[in-house]
């Protein structure tokens, strides 16, 4: 999630924990726990120029469940040795400091970046993807009760101010994952009635809201790609088909790099070549044909490829324009045009014109 949400959370759960004469040194230090793990991206910066390895690290060691309950009784436990608020009231500030630190990681797996939640357990990162890593209508509630916690200080109306914050945010964090399993649940039929009932897919919210999501399922010769509207879409889900370069993707797939994307983004990539060079394109992050983490990997060699340094592309190319676009799509279900509808004939079809993909990204 943004900063200022990671913030305002762990603020009012240390607030809501910490005595209340301790309020607003709470608030500050919840603050700061509560943005603490994304500061990894300063050292990562400093030892790597790589760019996949920049991505594929952050949210590892400073965002796991199995390294961060140290950290938090290190800070703890020098705190205390120090004597004032946190020795006054051990127990109460132990929990504070934990909660703040712990819920970053794990509020952060609700976006679909990816989070190492059990590093160094080699797993794939976690993406429960149910929420935009911006989102107003989550981080509102929470602002809100930490400024009036602020300003009331150890008064009474503060302890209820932060719980409502809290439970209201928890709430339309609830909605989001139940938003996600009606998206998927029509995402489930569409595609079965393509012959992709078992392909892999991600479904995740659109830019700000939980009310547009996109759904993209993975093909033998690239991916399908459609959006669900909660508001307006009654008809079934409808998917359009893209091309993803299967043989290009196929042998670059022993690349240290490619290998380490496979598996952070769990294979969701698409492989295209422009100027020469070979594109992998992250499609859970953005939406057909802008997305935010591009990057070359070869470049072309006669009939086959040669392997380069990673280069991270500059995004958007053409996303500025997509967002009125997505706010009219919210309210209305557009018409379905022959000749962009997809059914199962067209997917074979289309399928049938280019090599299988890679297995790996079909895993």
């Amino acid at each position: 999630m943004d900063s200022l949400t990671q913030i305002v959370l762990g603020a009012a759960l240390s607030a809501a924990i910490a005595p209340a004469g301790h309020r607003r040194a709470a608030l500050l230090a919840g603050a700061a726990l509560g943005t603490l793990p994304d500061l990894d991206i300063i050292p990562v910066n400093l030892l790597t120029d790589d760019p996949v390895a920049r991505m594929t690290w952050h949210r590892s060691l400073s965002h796991s469940l199995l390294v961060l309950p140290f950290v938090a009784w290190a800070i703890w436990g020098w705190c205390r040795a120090r004597g004032g608020r946190v020795a006054q009231s051990p127990t109460r500030w132990f929990w504070a400091m934990q909660a703040a630190l712990l819920t970053h990681p794990v509020l952060d797996a609700f976006t679909v970046y990816g989070t190492q939640l059990l590093w160094p357990l080699p797993l794939k990162p976690v993406m429960w993807s149910s929420i935009f890593t911006i989102d107003p209508l989550y981080t509102v509630w929470l602002l809100i009760a930490c400024i009036w916690a602020w300003f009331a200080r150890e008064r009474r109306s503060a302890q209820p101010a932060l719980v409502l914050g809290l439970a209201l945010s928890s709430l339309y964090m609830g909605g989001s994952l139940w938003a996600k399993h009606r998206v998927e649940h029509d995402a489930e039929q569409a595609l079965a009635k393509l012959g992709l009932e078992n392909a892999p897919r991600f479904s995740t919210p659109m830019p700000f809201n939980t009310l547009l999501w996109r759904v993209v399922a993975m093909t033998p010769g690239g991916f399908v790609e459609g959006e669900r509207s909660l508001v307006a879409d009654r008809g079934p889900m409808q998917f359009r088909v893209y091309a993803s370069d299967a043989p290009a993707y196929s042998q670059v797939s022993g690349y240290p790099a490619v290998h380490r994307l496979q598996w952070f983004n769990h294979g969701f990539m698409k492989a295209e070549e422009r100027g020469g060079r070979l594109l992998l394109s992250d499609l859970r992050m953005g939406a057909e044909p802008d997305y935010s983490f591009r990057f070359a990997v070869a470049e072309r060699d006669g009939e086959s490829w040669r392997e380069i340094e990673p280069e991270q592309l500059q995004w958007p190319w053409e996303a500025a324009d997509k967002l009125p676009a997505m706010w009219t799509r919210i309210w209305n279900e557009p018409a379905v045009a022959a000749d962009t509808a997809v059914d199962a004939h067209r997917l074979q079809h289309a399928t049938a014109m280019r090599a299988p993909a890679h297995s790996d990204a079909l895993k």
